[in-house]
């Protein structure tokens, strides 16, 4: 039985359907718990000023995370492990040591750094904060200094399951990952707080790192701390890490920022804008990384072997895919938001004022929903093809925009009596005595949209035929999330009168039911239309995912 499990667990996934779809379910299991994570801290503390502490507390371990971890990430080592596995078994084993061995030191000694410098960080970032508030925001951001390094040296861990094709093992981390924190809240949260939760976030980053090492101790490649570094080797990585690394700085840049503005706002706003952007980030998880992660190293290997018809083959089928999942699921995110929220947040100290602002957030954050798919998938892209300069360029300018658009908007939507009162309306929170928070998520959508729509043009005149490619999907999808989206709507009114939306039950099988009939019409309009993808997805499950055919490799490697 044991045996079976770690078969299973660490066996080799061979086809991009195959291994998203794997990637997709566990990041669904993952999301599953999350929700659990996320209304077992509604419940407990509301939207009020200590889960505010809480959030803000990790936006500078996170940046740390971005900044340092980014060194042994997925994008940066796989091009360089599968590079290292073709010149021999001992070159690679060199290179994770040295790899290994530089991060630990450098996380070292930034985290030692940051310890020091973390309470002029937080005065200077958490300005609407009390000083009673930023003393607790330093504390558990120190304690909260941990899970850069232990998550680093996952991610180190990761790239080696991942290049080698172990999608499982990977995709349970972050499985484990939030089990630690719900451990936290559970047994911790009630003497503690929200330095329980902490704690427990510690305890899920262990998880998240251990699950990995089995596969990793068997090929042989667990790192050993060696003192004779190859500098000629880690200068390799860092001048690729590096522009990456500036990139994906920008976006925890724009959320720092967010999350400075709102720290201004009422008490709570941290709370909400951070609960409807974990939200939403739910299809991104399922579908933008699972797709993206699973084609990206074929994507490398591809290139590499200069098979560029190949490569731009396996880019468009990948967008085509995060198109037909991401639209429609946007569609139903957006029209049953109300549900989705008082399912998974309302209860306990999480009041209706929270629910409502929460579930506007999370409509305006579903906008962009497709858009932050696809940038994952150029962004992996350029980076598997050795373009590191253009994402970051893109994305510095993108930060930029969010930043001044969502700082913009606060101030139109605080002087402008008719802007607030149209956004209010729309999105109907406009009996609210403060919906300002609204103008964080709307400024973020306008920012990636204009983000990802300029990766897409940059990738295009690249490679080109990508466009002409996707446009038959793009055009369906849009054409099946609008009938889905009206037909969510037609079920809610439907449904309202038959359940008791006064239950938790009620509100569930109204949003739930709306939801099957809307996805089972769509399927039906999109079958009629010929689409292409349904059949993909069809043969994917008819091949039994689950028991993707294990490739036969060299035995040192298993």
């Amino acid at each position: 039985m044991v045996r079976k499990l770690f078969g299973f667990l660490y066996k080799e996934t061979n086809t991009l359907n195959q291994a998203a779809l794997l990637l997709g379910l566990f990041a669904l299991l993952s999301q599953i718990l999350a929700f659990l994570r996320d209304r077992l801290l509604a419940h407990i503390f509301g939207a009020s000023a200590e889960l505010d502490i809480y959030y803000a507390a990790f936006r500078i371990p996170d940046f740390l995370f971005v900044l340092a971890a980014s060194v042994v990430s997925l994008s940066v080592l796989i091009p360089f492990i599968i590079e290292k596995e073709a010149l021999g078994r001992e070159d690679l084993r060199h290179f994770v040591d040295n790899v290994f061995s530089f991060f630990f030191v450098l996380m070292i000694v930034i985290s030692v750094s940051t310890f020091f410098v973390l309470p002029f960080l937080s005065s200077a970032i958490f300005k609407g904060f009390s000083n009673e508030a930023l003393a607790e925001v330093v504390f558990i951001s120190r304690i909260l200094l941990l899970s850069p390094i232990i998550l680093g040296f996952s991610n180190l861990l990761g790239s080696l399951t991942q290049a080698y094709n172990r999608f499982t093992v990977y995709a349970l981390s972050p499985l484990l990952y939030n089990t630690g924190i719900i451990v936290g809240i559970i047994f911790l949260a009630e003497k503690f707080g929200v330095t329980g939760v902490a704690i427990g976030v510690l305890i899920g980053a262990c998880l998240h790192a251990l699950i990995q090492v089995p596969f990793v101790v068997a090929s042989g490649l667990f790192p050993r701390p060696i003192f004779s570094l190859d500098f000629g080797s880690i200068l390799k990585v860092v001048r690729i890490s590096f522009p990456r690394t500036l990139t994906l700085s920008m976006n925890q840049l724009s959320i720092l920022f967010l999350t400075s503005l709102a720290s201004f706002m009422a008490s709570g706003s941290i709370s909400i804008f951070s609960l409807s952007f974990n939200l939403q980030a739910v299809p991104i998880s399922i579908i933008g990384v699972s797709y993206s992660l699973a084609a990206f190293p074929t994507l490398t290997r591809r290139f590499r072997e200069n098979n560029l018809k190949a490569f731009l083959e396996q880019m468009t089928n990948t967008a085509r895919l995060i198109i037909f999942w991401s639209l429609p699921l946007s569609a139903l995110f957006i029209v049953t938001r109300a549900q989705i929220v008082r399912v998974i947040l309302g209860s306990g100290l999480f009041d209706w004022e929270a629910t409502r602002l929460t579930a506007a957030s999370v409509a305006l954050f579903a906008l962009s929903s497709v858009f932050q798919s696809l940038l994952l998938l150029f962004m992996r892209g350029f980076y598997s093809a050795g373009f590191t300069k253009k994402p970051f360029v893109i994305n510095m300018v993108s930060t930029g925009i969010i930043v001044a658009s969502s700082y913009l908007l606060i101030k139109v939507f605080y002087f402008s009596e008719n802007f607030r009162y149209f956004i209010s309306t729309f999105l109907k929170v406009e009996d609210l005595p403060d919906s300002s928070v609204l103008m964080l998520p709307l400024g973020f959508t306008i920012g990636t949209i204009i983000n990802c729509l300029w990766h897409w043009f940059a990738f295009e005149r690249e490679f080109r035929g990508f466009s002409a490619g996707v446009l038959k999907t793009l055009l369906q999808s849009l054409g099946a999330s609008a009938v889905i989206g009206l037909t969510a709507y037609t079920g809610l009114n439907i449904f309202a009168k038959v359940f008791d939306l006064t239950t938790l039950v009620g509100i569930f099988l109204q949003g739930f039911l709306s939801g099957v009939l809307a996805i089972l019409v769509g399927i039906v309009l999109l079958v009629v239309v010929g689409n292409r993808e349904v059949g993909d997805i069809w043969k994917a499950l008819l091949g039994k995912f689950w028991k993707a055919k294990v490739i036969a490799t060299d035995p040192e490697i298993v």
